[in-house]
């Protein structure tokens, strides 16, 4: 009989801590076979097998614990997955690893995450920060120039707080320099504005450099972005301001860009989207400034609500014989350069 009691007693306790926690595991495989053109010194094709299209593929836990009184613990682990080879990113839990608290003042938590900047700019983003083809993340991979916004940020504190139609984020992300807190150390704040079939953001970060002699350098990019949904059409813009300080003395780093996109919903289960970005380079020498142009169709076809078959072409273009690459983390090879690739997509 206390067998049966201590049984039915650790039952009841293991029914009401289910009650108030929960734990999923969700994950997103992204796959695709894609051809490109100038991708070697030697302006080579490849052919070949890519991971992430449209999205990164990633796998992930994420829960919370209630609390009570309307607060919420939370925590969330994601890690990258190369769809081509299986290999893990270098550091395993790259993408997300924090914890914190969530209430009706909104969301803080520590750890690594991705940026305010990051979170708040997705929606604005026409291919919604596409390893194949966005430069919304940094663009135009031109020589050694990578303008562009924090994204994974170590080390973080970040609050995310929604209140009606206005939502409001910041990040700020330690150094951990000895001696002082300016070098290494990330920040980023953000507004936005979105009532109904339109929204506007506004984006500042700053990501200061270790300590060198002379100080650290200090770069910063300010975003204003909207969207506008006409049904069928969802039209999105925006423009980013990039100035690098450097600790050298030697010239700013200055840039611009601005992006267009329109994605119409053709069916309910096809989008086609087209998207320009444009990227000014400034403050360098006459006939050296690259200013590359990417150019971006895609059609997206859903089977069901979580698996998508999608083709993507893009184009990217490159002034006075500078290298230009299409996608963000690549190296650049020619002035010019082309892609095309199918994949598929599937969320669990």
């Amino acid at each position: 009989m206390k067998s049966i009691l201590l049984a039915t007693t650790m039952l009841a306790a293991a029914g009401a801590a289910q009650a108030q926690s929960n734990v999923s595991v969700y994950g997103l495989m992204d796959v695709n076979v894609e051809y490109r053109n100038h991708n070697d010194a030697a302006q080579h094709s490849r052919w070949g097998v890519n991971s992430g299209g449209m999205n990164t593929s990633r796998w992930g836990l994420r829960g919370n614990e209630d609390l009570g009184g309307g607060l919420k613990a939370v925590f969330q682990l994601e890690a990258e997955v190369a769809m081509d080879t299986g290999a893990a990113a270098t550091a395993f839990w790259s993408r997300q690893a924090n914890v914190g608290l969530e209430g009706s003042f909104g969301r803080l938590v520590a750890g690594r995450s991705y940026s305010t900047s990051y979170d708040f700019l997705l929606p604005y983003d026409p291919l919604g920060y596409a390893p194949q083809y966005s430069w919304l993340t940094s663009a135009g991979a031109t020589g050694n120039r990578k303008d562009g916004m924090l994204t994974g940020v170590s080390n973080l504190l970040k609050y995310t707080g929604k209140f009606d139609a206005f939502q409001v984020g910041g990040t700020y992300a330690f150094g951990e320099e000895a001696g002082s807190l300016a070098p290494s150390a990330k920040y980023a704040l953000a507004v936005g504005y979105a009532p109904g079939p339109f929204g506007v953001v506004a984006v500042y970060d700053q990501v200061n450099g270790t300590a060198v002699a002379g100080g650290h350098d200090v770069a910063k990019s300010m975003h204003l972005a909207g969207t506008w949904q006409l049904d069928p059409v969802k039209l999105t813009a925006g423009v980013r301001r990039y100035d690098k300080s450097l600790a050298s003395g030697a010239a700013d780093q200055e840039s611009s860009l601005w992006w267009l996109g329109a994605a119409w919903q053709a069916t309910p289960a096809l989008t086609l989207t087209a998207a320009i970005y444009q990227q000014d380079i400034r403050n360098v020498a006459p006939g050296t400034d690259a200013d590359p142009r990417l150019l971006v169709a895609r059609a997206r076809y859903a089977l069901s609500k979580r698996t998508d078959l999608y083709a993507v072409a893009g184009y990217a273009k490159a002034k006075n014989g500078q290298a230009v690459g299409l996608s963000r983390d690549d190296v650049a090879f020619g002035n010019t350069q082309t892609g095309v690739s199918a994949g598929i997509q599937h969320r669990f």
